[in-house]
């Protein structure tokens, strides 16, 4: 009786690792899947870039999000931080 319930152990924790495998799979495919419609955006000094503000609000059960700028990037770090500066002017002529 102990040896067959101990293989029955043996085959639950099989296949509780096949899924897991198959999940870190699944996953891997996914995030590849995902990352090939990113698009990979060099920031320099000098370019003016939009920053993105969420805000949950309860009222109306709604996610409200703005964008706000634009902002002028005054430091890029050796990994991709940005440091932004005041808001810019755009000067639009006809």
């Amino acid at each position: 009786m102990g040896e067959k319930w101990l293989i029955q152990l043996n085959e639950l924790e099989e296949i509780c690792l096949d899924a897991y495998e198959s999940s870190k799979i699944y996953k891997k495919r996914m995030k590849r899947w995902h990352d090939k419609f990113i698009n990979k955006r060099e920031l320099w000094e000098g370019d003016l870039v939009l920053l993105f503000t969420s805000i949950l609000k309860i009222f109306l059960g709604k996610l409200h999000c703005q964008w706000s700028g634009p902002f002028k990037v005054l430091k890029v770090d050796l990994y991709r931080a940005i440091e932004v500066g005041a808001e810019a002017t755009l000067a639009f002529s006809r």
